[in-house]
């Protein structure tokens, strides 16, 4: 079995419990090393999870010999860069979702995948957890009939750290490197498992506002678009709601029966049907992105195939992208 060894770039809370122990959870699979400008941050985070190098420069740790394969943990205005650095130095990668900042940005990561023959991969590990596999079974098994219409809902309250500014301001409020407030860090989950249940948006229309005035970046957002199959959608974000509005749904309409459940919270999952009400509560692993990072390294092995790749992953900029009206 090929032994795949991790170098990480960034060590964020991300890494912490979601993704990072996972790594090492899988057979023929560890972590060699990690990255992070800041020196002190990195070499506790290392210290903390038996991690035995660690670097500040990412090319160094891209050029470790022992390093075979990447995972990029950082803001997404930095994922293009440390990607093609990665597969042009022929390591594989595995990049937190959203692919990049921009729709641009994941065109040139898969051309450059393409051309260097090394694989990428996003790290949407919903597809992979049990619940929304769940969810797919109910869509695709005809419970609900034919298909009719999507309906994604979702607000919640601004945080404290909303209301810092300059650098204090979270990065993920902050375009120029998350490219495009929370939208651009929460809608990449909704969008990405709704194409993955009816395939690939073809058109979609925003209308982003900033009502709060908390921050720069949009803070509320209504949408509508219509995936490949024909089947229409709408949805609606607002990131600084009143508590009493909160809310993270997703709503299936079909001529049989409807399916609703979250994204986030992992609330039972509701179908009603023509015989009766039922509620689904599914439990999560204990690392969220086991399931994915499992996909990953199998296929990285050969043993496997991991369907997140950038290539599909790259509609869901697309449809963000439309969405704030980039182009």
């Amino acid at each position: 079995m090929k032994e795949i060894s991790w170098g990480f770039i960034g060590c964020g809370e991300v890494t912490e419990k979601k993704s990072g122990p996972a790594f090492n959870e899988v057979p023929g699979s560890h972590v060699e090393a990690v990255m992070a400008r800041n020196e002190a941050k990195t070499r506790v985070y290392a210290e903390r999870h038996h991690i035995k190098k660690w670097y500040t420069d990412a090319q160094a740790l891209i050029d470790d010999p022992n390093v075979n394969a990447i995972y990029i943990a950082t803001p997404p205005s930095s994922h293009a860069t440390f990607a093609v650095m990665a597969m042009r130095s022929g390591k594989p990668c595995y990049i937190e979702k959203p692919l990049a900042a921009n729709y641009d940005d994941c065109q040139r990561i898969n051309r450059i995948s393409e051309e260097t023959g090394v694989p990428c991969f996003v790290a949407y590990y919903r597809r992979y957890l049990p619940y929304f596999q769940k969810v797919k079974e109910i869509v695709e098994d005809g419970t609900l009939g034919k298909i009719l219409n999507v309906q994604l809902q979702f607000s919640v309250p601004p945080r404290d750290l909303d209301y810092n500014s300059g650098a204090a301001l979270p990065w993920r409020l902050q375009p120029d490197i998350s490219g495009g407030g929370y939208f651009y860090d929460l809608a990449p989950h909704q969008l990405d498992l709704l194409q993955e249940l009816f395939g690939v948006i073809i058109h979609a229309h925003g209308y982003p506002t900033n009502r709060a005035h908390i921050y720069e970046a949009e803070d509320t957002i209504s949408a509508a678009f219509r995936f490949e199959n024909g089947v229409p959608g709408s949805a609606s974000w607002c990131f600084v709601g009143h508590e009493s509005a909160k809310e993270d749904s997703i709503l299936i309409v079909g001529d049989k029966g409807s399916l609703h459940f979250s994204v986030f919270e992992y609330e039972p999952i509701h179908l009603v049907t023509s015989e009766g009400t039922q509620d689904i509560s599914i439990p999560n692993p204990p690392y969220v992105q086991l399931p994915i990072i499992t996909s990953v390294i199998q296929d990285l092995q050969g043993i496997g195939h991991c369907n997140s790749t950038s290539m599909s992953a790259t509609p869901v900029n697309w449809v963000m992208d439309r969405i704030l009206g980039k182009f």
